[in-house]
């Protein structure tokens, strides 16, 4: 059983794993605490740069043994993890709601999902990922056979998020230990509470099944952590969540390294449309979930609603109400007992990341927007980094970068701060919900199929939703971006695919070597 889901102290004492053992990493030099309350700690620890370098040579060294291992152990191992994930569920989502202040119900949704990773990642089929790395042969002529089969990258560096600080980073590990990789993990310095009870998941399967030493390693940690990890000579990849300025990082120092491995999954400016003819009530619902779940703080959130002149009298004040109507508040409900209520939104992960959507929004509207809705700091006894929903009201999106300058602007607010617009027709939707540098996700309200098909087609994004909004994904899906959204290394159901390289073969089995023109070959040489 994992040591941090089972520690009756509240404050769970840092570690680093390296090669199956716990290296305590004691003192309070990097923290975490609970958002709703925090005066509270969750965890806390001294990471040490200096562990990252014995971390990746632990992964180097489990690597030939473990990339070796049959795959029917490989899988028997993430079987195991599965069992533990599943068992240990509802402990892991009492910790991601205390550390990243999500709402009971959406950290409980998340811990869920660790097991179900297991099962779609092995999952066989014309459209499961193991179909496209698995090995085939073809014929070339009549003694020479082509044979195609992949090798696992080697050690691949995950780097996680706190938005999301287990489900994100799983998908990455799950597919990449199944194709024999090994892993070096760096949780958010946000959560590392989380990622450490994860880590201890990974280790406690990987022992199960007699494993090397060294499959999984983690290193707690900030930027400086990060930076020596993604930069090590030894790492063969880079799995990052996170930023698209961090992710711009992780490609400049790595324009040396053509040959590693780097899957980006950024932000986004994510744009939904609502036509005339759609349902108000599926508008209006979806949109505003899609908005401002998990506080805002999902790379899917819809930040821009793009909605036709025809309905928006009715549709921005029913977006408006619905908004202003969120239970917002303690993430593990209101009142306690029987009483108990669920909540929507809980606090922002920091003090800060509120500021910088308050400040945003203050930009927003001194450059001209309108607000419809005020998104504001709320007072709760805990001190907790509570706000309100914002909705403001722009007359265009445009790829100006500085709110200051333009309202419309190209900018990632990641919290719950939505911006709107109203447009004349499908064809000038389709314009403003391009006129973005992300494309990560993208949604589509209307029951005009021809106009579906347009925006299907037409709106650059990864992800492109009809009449279900930008946030949510189906993890039998690839999930990614393109532009600052990510480097065209899908996620999701696509994940197998970046953790392992086809290599190309020709197995010769006749003795008739050719000999070309220009060539001499005498066999009484052979004398």
């Amino acid at each position: 059983m994992p040591a941090t889901l089972t520690k009756t102290d509240p404050v769970i004492q840092g570690t680093d794993r390296i090669a199956g053992e716990p290296i305590a990493i004691s003192g309070d030099a990097l923290t975490s605490h609970e958002p709703a309350n925090p005066s509270v700690l969750v965890w806390s620890g001294t990471p040490s740069v200096g562990h990252v370098d014995p971390a990746v040579r632990s992964a180097r060294a489990a690597l030939p043994a473990w990339s070796a291992t049959p795959i029917e152990q490989r899988i028997e191992a993430l079987l195991a993890f599965q069992r533990i994930a599943n068992e240990n569920a509802e402990a892991m989502g009492e910790l991601i709601c205390r550390e990243t202040g999500k709402a009971m119900w959406d950290a409980s949704g998340e811990a869920k999902l660790l097991g179900a990773k297991v099962d779609i990642t092995l999952a066989e089929g014309p459209n499961s990922g193991r179909s496209r790395v698995s090995g085939f042969e073809v014929p070339v002529t009549d003694s020479r056979t082509g044979l195609c089969h992949f090798r696992p990258h080697g050690v691949m560096a995950v780097i996680g998020p706190f938005n999301v600080p287990a489900h994100l980073p799983n998908g990455h590990i799950i597919p990449a230990l199944l194709t024999g990789n090994t892993i070096v993990f760096k949780p958010s310095d946000k959560t590392p509470g989380v990622g450490q009870a994860l880590a201890e998941m990974y280790d406690e399967a990987l022992a199960s099944v007699g494993a090397p030493k060294g499959v999984v390693n983690l290193v707690q940690g900030g930027a400086d952590v990060a930076k020596a990890v993604t930069s090590h000579e030894h790492v063969d990849g880079i799995l990052f969540t996170g930023s698209w300025p961090v992710g711009r990082r992780i490609l400049e120092a790595n324009l040396d390294s053509p040959g590693r491995i780097v899957a980006l999954e950024l932000g986004g400016n994510n744009p939904a449309i609502v036509m005339p003819d759609a349902d108000l009530r599926q508008a209006a619902i979806e949109n505003v979930r899609a908005a401002y779940v998990t506080t805002g703080q999902r790379c899917t959130c819809t930040r821009r609603l793009i909605v036709h002149e025809a309905i928006a009298e009715k549709l921005i004040p029913l977006i408006q109400k619905t908004a202003s109507n969120l239970i917002v508040g303690d993430p593990k409900g209101i009142g306690g007992g029987s009483r108990n209520q669920a909540v929507f939104m809980g606090p922002l992960i920091r003090g800060m990341a509120r500021d910088e959507v308050l400040n945003g929004q203050r930009a927003l509207v001194s450059a001209g927007a309108r607000t419809l809705l005020e998104a504001t700091a709320m007072e709760h006894p805990s001190g907790g980094h509570y706000i309100t929903p914002g909705l403001l009201e722009v007359d265009r999106f445009t790829k100006g970068p500085d709110p200051k300058d333009d309202p419309g602007c190209d900018a990632e607010f990641f919290g719950p701060l939505m911006r709107v617009c109203v447009v004349s027709s499908l064809d000038e939707a389709i314009e403003q919900a391009n006129a973005t540098r992300y494309g990560l996700a993208a949604a589509v309200f209307t029951k005009d199929q021809k106009s579906i098909d347009r925006v299907l087609h037409e709106v650059r994004a990864g992800c492109v939703n009809a009449n279900t909004g930008t946030a949510g994904a189906s993890g039998k899906l690839p999930f990614g971006g393109l532009g600052w959204s990510g480097n065209h290394r899908p996620a999701g159901a696509f994940s197998l695919d970046y953790t392992a390289y086809p290599v190309a073969s020709l197995i010769e089995t006749g003795d008739a070597a050719g000999v070309l023109p220009g060539m001499r070959f005498d066999d009484d040489w052979l004398a």
